[in-house]
């Protein structure tokens, strides 16, 4: 969240005294008929009022009542390699950066970057999702959600991702093995046939579908357009009502 400065309650105060200054001399000057005083007073009124705004407005941000807290999320994206997680992943992120909330995006390919050894075995996988868990819990102590996307293929580690952190919403990319190949400009679906890439969700290792999505995507029909104004909305209204 954002804390309002005390040079930014000054300079609020300012422009709204220019404002109601010019009205008091109009005022002053309507019923007098003399713009000396009419413009003495403005200027005695604009003295005494900005540092009365300025001690009004410093004294209410001290109040909580009437203030409620937004509660970080997390938007989990998973699906098979090439299923469309990242580029949805990424809309969705710069639609609810014009929220102004505190927010942080996480891709598996930007991790995997960093930790270049993480390895793709189930043992591996579910230790990662671990590193992703307490990263991603660390940053909601600090009320920053989050828009993550990962394969994330197995039950186990899902499970246990939503079980560290708060408000975790599953974003289920649906999209079959056949449209996600047509999709691999990279060549790993080809990789993985030929037996170069192992354990590659989906041709040599299992992608167990999520049971108990809140979010089903199917990019088979729906455009990224269409599936980032579905995900926008449900933010909106689950957590940010």
């Amino acid at each position: 969240m954002y804390k309002e400065t005390n040079k930014r309650s000054i300079v609020k105060g300012i422009s709204w005294r220019i404002v109601a200054t010019t009205t008091t001399i109009l005022i002053v000057y309507f019923f007098f008929g003399r713009l000396d005083l009419a413009i003495a007073a403005g200027l005695i009124e604009t003295v005494l009022k900005v540092g009365l705004y300025w001690a009004h407005e410093r004294a209410w941000m001290k109040i909580r009542w009437g203030k409620k807290r937004i509660e970080p999320f997390n938007l989990w994206f998973t699906g098979l390699p090439l299923s469309g997680k990242t580029t949805i992943g990424d809309a969705v992120y710069k639609e609810l950066e014009k929220l102004h909330i505190p927010l942080e995006r996480i891709d598996s390919k930007d991790i995997r970057e960093l930790i270049p050894d993480i390895g793709y075995t189930r043992e591996d996988r579910n230790r990662h999702m671990h590193r992703i868990g307490n990263l991603i819990r660390t940053l909601q102590k600090n009320s920053v959600s989050t828009v993550a996307s990962f394969v994330s293929p197995y039950r186990e580690s899902r499970k246990a991702i939503r079980e560290m952190v708060e408000n975790n919403i599953v974003v289920y990319v649906k999209a079959d093995v056949e449209t996600c190949k047509k999709r691999d400009y990279k060549g790993a679906y080809a990789k993985a046939l030929s037996g170069e890439y192992q354990n590659f969700s989906g041709v040599n290792d299992v992608y167990e579908e999520p049971q108990h999505a809140e979010i089903v995507i199917d990019t088979e029909i729906l455009s990224v357009d269409e599936s980032v104004e579905i995900i926008v909305k449900y933010i909106k209204k689950e957590c940010l009502k």
